[in-house]
Order: C-alpha cells, then sequence, then structure tokens
C-alpha cells in the first residue's frame, strides 16, 4: 500500500520542532523537500527542528537574506534555501542548485514556486498553514522515495499526536 499523502496538526512551536525532528529520522538525511506556507507559518522552525535532529548543535536562521545556508553535519550535507526574495528562477544557476541536487545530500527549499520551472521534482512537498489554534501541515509525495518518506511520516505524525 503506498500512502502518498497526509496531514498533522501542530499545536504549537514545541511540536513543530518535533515534527522537524520525525522528518529528520524519515529523510536518513537524504531527498529534496519543499516547504510552502505564508510568511510566518512555521517553515524555518520546521526546518530547525529537522536540523537539530541530524545533529546541528549552531543556529538555524532563515535564509531569506543568503537565499541559501548549507550545513556540514558529520558525513551529511543539509543545503536550506529560501527563495522568497528570488526575482528570476534563473538566478538558481548563480547559486548552484542544481549541483547539490543528488542522492547523498538533503535540501530544503522554503518558497519553492519561486523557482518554477527550474526546480526538480520533489521528493515529497510540506504545505503550512496557520489557524487560530496552531499550524495544519500537509504533505503529498512526488517521488517514489516521497512515497516512502510519506508513509514514514504517516506513522510518526500518529505517534506526535497520541
Amino acid at each position: 500500500m503506498t500512502i502518498d499523502a497526509g496531514t498533522c496538526f501542530l499545536t504549537d512551536e514545541k511540536a513543530t520542532l518535533a515534527f522537524g525532528a520525525a522528518l529528520a529520522r524519515c529523510t536518513g538525511g537524504r531527498g529534496l523537500l519543499t516547504l510552502r506556507g505564508n510568511l510566518g507559518c512555521g517553515k524555518t522552525t520546521l526546518c530547525r527542528g529537522l536540523l537539530r535532529a541530524l545533529g546541528h548543535t549552531g543556529p538555524v536562521k532563515s535564509p531569506t537574506y543568503t537565499l541559501v545556508e548549507p550545513y556540514e553535519i558529520g558525513e551529511l550535507r543539509v543545503f536550506h534555501y529560501d527563495l522568497y526574495r528570488l526575482n528570476d528562477p534563473a538566478e538558481l544557476e548563480y547559486l548552484g542548485l542544481r549541483d547539490f541536487i543528488d542522492d547523498f545530500t538533503l535540501t530544503l527549499i522554503e518558497w519553492p514556486e519561486k523557482a518554477y520551472p527550474l526546480l526538480p521534482l520533489a521528493d515529497l512537498e510540506l504545505n503550512l498553514q496557520v489557524s487560530l489554534e496552531g499550524r495544519q501541515l500537509s504533505w503529498h509525495a512526488l517521488t517514489p522515495y516521497g512515497n516512502i518518506l510519506s508513509a514514514a511520516l504517516t506513522l510518526l505524525a500518529e505517534q506526535l499526536v497520541a
């Protein structure tokens, strides 16, 4: 059975960090994940939880102005992009985005819609929406590897809210 999509309700920042940590366990430090949502909805907080769970101990800031923050965590390579300020998708060539998307790297991209049509198909697309009580998170797998991530996330999400 393939589970290609799922949802989870995140009550607060702690829950968002915990979901990021769960996502880290699922990825094993590889894949292409896109994060969508309005400003302030928790995309960077989710990335912070993921990076901490992978073992990063330094600060995790939004790469809004730098466009990309690279992380070397032991043997893992993680690139966190925030494309909110991207004016033209062609600018991605200057950032070397294509050079860093491979089977051995975890790439996190906030505001992926700014990069179309140059952005490759994500393994997993995550969407965050603010509600009065917290954040509604949904995800959708777009590749076979994404299906594996989605199935694992669905099981972990059930444990997070239990």
